[in-house]
């Protein structure tokens, strides 16, 4: 196999571009036949970058190195009959291998490159048509995807252990609200009622929040707080202010207590955040204390009107000219 690979040339060359590694450590994977002192002294050439090139004859020598060093990038020599790379590079994907792998061989870029992606390879490249400064490149870009994957994976399940941790901590105060609402935690546990809100036997979610006393709240009016509770976590309180006095005024006349009104809230809520899945619950939660809240101002101010209009009597006022002539009150 012919060596095309060559410095750039020294009278032609830009500066030193800021985008190249300062260095490399490279693993070149090679055969007896074919060691990669070729490769190290066109490396050796071309300065943009400084490649610190070590060798390991065979795959199974290959694989011990990367099981125990760290290396920027692989280097695979592919040898039909000597060292097939394609067999090496899936191997590697399913075993040790996390460091970016490039395949260097004979045969052209249009007939190999689309079966090492296939593999898991990062790049190919042909020894005949390739220059050095170009290799150096394709090291370059293959390390810099495989640390934005990396950073990438990393960022993500960060994200999934925040959106757990939120999950977690909306659960711990449904609970305590729970508990706040029922009075305390055991009587909730040792009530046998059945409750037509609470899940079938076989439902495998966590219970609902349920009472006794929500018994008797009807389906409609919880499926409209359920699309009252989704529209006040889109829109939030400015547009839903009639919504709200309709519905203060419809649980004042059924009747409906704080507490059962409490109840109802939280049940709902508690479907909402079983909804979301993956997604964050914070915005969620905020927006449904607002709205409790709010549920709870409209409500004691409906329940203080009919007070004011029940519990003050009707008088007769006296005709006029005969305030005086009232008879005193004993």
């Amino acid at each position: 196999m012919s060596t095309t690979l060559t410095g750039h040339e020294v009278a032609t060359a830009r500066p030193l571009d800021l985008d190249l590694p300062a260095g490399m450590r490279v693993l070149y994977i090679s055969t007896t036949h074919r060691t990669g002192g070729w490769l190290a002294e066109a490396l050796a050439v071309d300065s943009a970058s400084k490649v610190v090139l070590e060798e390991a004859v065979g795959s199974a020598a290959g694989l011990a190195r990367l099981r125990d060093e760290l290396f920027d990038a692989v280097l695979v020599s592919h040898q039909p009959g000597e060292l097939d790379a394609l067999e090496l590079i899936e191997a590697y994907r399913t075993g040790v291998a996390d460091a970016p792998i490039v395949v260097l061989g004979i045969e052209s870029e249009q007939e190999m490159v689309a079966v090492c992606y296939e593999l898991g390879a990062d790049a190919y490249v042909c020894v005949h048509t390739a220059t050095t400064r170009n290799l150096l490149w394709v090291l370059a870009r293959a390390i810099e995807r495989h640390g934005l994957l990396h950073e990438n994976q990393r960022l993500t399940q960060a994200h999934q252990r925040r959106v757990q941790q939120e999950h977690d901590e909306a659960r711990r105060l449904l609970d305590q609200q729970r508990v706040l609402i029922d009075g305390s935690k055991a009587a909730r546990h040792d009530s046998d009622a059945v409750d037509p809100l609470a899940p079938a036997e076989n439902d495998d979610r966590p219970t609902p929040v349920v009472s006794q006393c929500s018994a008797r709240l009807p389906s409609p009016l919880i499926a409209h707080y359920r699309e009252l509770l989704r529209t006040y976590v889109i829109m939030g309180s400015g547009n839903l202010s009639n919504e709200m006095t309709r519905l203060s005024k419809l649980l004042t006349t059924a009747g409906i207590t704080a507490r059962e009104a409490m109840q109802l809230h939280l049940h709902v809520l508690e479907e909402l955040i079983q909804g979301l899945g993956t997604r964050s619950t914070r915005h969620v939660m905020t927006r449904a204390d607002l709205l409790a809240l709010e549920i709870m101002v409209h409500l004691a101010e409906g329940y203080q009107n009919l007070y004011r209009h029940h519990g003050t009597p009707d008088v007769q006022p006296m005709l006029p000219g005969f305030e005086d002539a009232a008879p005193a009150a004993f």
